[in-house]
């Protein structure tokens, strides 16, 4: 019996074409936050599941974490988010640290749910984090470095709205009611879900065991965040109580950002303050902010705007040794060309000259050219540029400089 051919549900493969968009992806996050000296950094995607318990929050790992039991007897997770690994890197060698700390990650994650637009059960997600430094400078640089990623990608303030609101706030608001521990954490849950609901009042009811107001005003932190972006010239922003969040471990200012188009809106990504994440390994608090953006629902928003750009040629010139006999002198001029900083590819299947030329375009060459004994005898050759079917007669020492004029 022959095995399936078919991925696991809710993965992906990556064929070239697909990772030349993952590419793009990832190279205009690195550009983006090495304008503002963030440094990169990773981990192993296994992690003790004990740190997901303590902090990330119950859904997650109770219903989307792949758990399991080494032969050590330990159990293990695969990473479903990449905030307590950091957490625990830092504490580790916290004392050693000079902060505020600047780091920046793009790390495979997993979580067992069920696949639908914009969510898979792996994705690749940007982590951007500041340690050290707990003051509204730090959450404006951070939403400011996220709006900045969105207009690189090309993307205009009425795409996109930057939601905040603080758990601190909402904190104190249930602190001040009567519900029970367990109420509170049902009515943040609830709230989290709010927009994904359409008996919001009732089920609000349900849980508080009463009518239940929530109805509170913007906190001077929130107010002094939105006042320095303000001044930076981000005014796609605003304050929204509802807005929480699902981790466990946000303690401050927390924000997401949205897609305004009907055909995708929802949440593109999101990130807060979580000052006590460190403490659970160490006696010591770090205080820290960060966000995350995953590709999967990054690459709806850039193909809903028609944002994905048109890649460049991966292959400079496409050599076709015409014999075998000249397979050896084709080579050689390859790596000549290749010390140039051309990129190249050898055909020595020994087609015919109109299949060569298409296979050539099938791999986005810009040039073609066919070796035979006249081209090996004379050191020259015809380069003929794919897309426009112009042919120029070059010798051999000439064809980088010319390809380089021309590119």
């Amino acid at each position: 019996m022959k095995l399936s051919t078919d991925n696991y549900k809710g993965v992906r493969d990556f064929y070239p074409s697909d990772y030349r968009v993952l590419e793009y992806i990832f190279d205009t996050w690195k550009k983006v936050l090495k304008k503002y000296g963030y440094e990169q950094y990773d981990a192993s995607p296994l992690e003790y599941a004990e740190i997901y318990k303590q902090k990330s929050g119950e859904e997650i790992v109770n219903e989307q974490t792949y758990t399991f039991t080494d032969k050590g007897g330990r159990e293990i997770s695969l990473r479903p988010e990449m905030t307590p690994t950091v957490a625990r890197m830092v504490a580790k060698k916290h004392r050693e640290m000079s902060y505020p700390l600047r780091w920046f990650s793009i790390p495979n994650v997993f979580r067992y749910e069920r696949p639908q637009k914009g969510r898979l059960r792996e994705h690749w997600q940007l982590n951007v984090d500041m340690f050290g430094m707990d003051s509204v400078y730090a959450e404006t640089e951070l939403i400011q470095i996220a709006y900045d990623i969105l207009i690189t990608f090309g993307l205009t303030d009425s795409q996109f709205v930057i939601k905040l609101n603080n758990r601190k706030m909402l904190n104190a608001f249930f602190d001040s009611t009567s519900l029970s521990d367990d109420q509170k954490h049902k009515v943040i849950k609830l709230l989290d879900r709010k927009n994904k609901v359409d008996n919001f009042d009732e089920l609000l009811k349900d849980i508080a065991g009463r009518d239940f107001v929530y109805n509170p005003e913007i906190d001077e932190e929130t107010q002094a965040v939105l006042d320095l972006l303000s001044k930076r010239g981000i005014t796609n922003i605003e304050f929204d109580p509802y807005m929480v969040r699902g981790f466990d471990y946000y303690n401050g200012l927390i924000f997401e950002i949205f897609d305004t188009s009907p055909a995708n809106n929802r949440s593109v990504f999101g990130g807060g303050r979580y000052n006590n994440l460190t403490h659970i390994f160490s006696d010591d608090s770090v205080p820290a902010i960060g966000f995350g953006m995953g590709d999967v629902t990054l690459r709806d928003v850039l193909e809903t705007y028609d944002l994905l750009p048109t890649f460049d040629s991966t292959v400079d010139v496409y050599l076709a040794s015409l014999h075998e006999n000249f397979i050896e002198p084709t080579m050689t001029l390859a790596d000549d060309l290749r010390k140039e900083g051309l990129k190249v590819i050898v055909d020595f299947s020994g087609r015919k000259v109109g299949d060569l030329i298409k296979k050539a375009v099938t791999k986005g060459s810009r040039y073609f050219a066919a070796i035979g004994d006249d081209e090996i005898h004379t050191s020259k050759l015809i380069l003929k540029h794919l897309s426009t079917k112009k042919e120029k007669k070059l010798k051999f020492k000439h064809i980088s400089t010319f390809v380089k004029k021309n590119s």
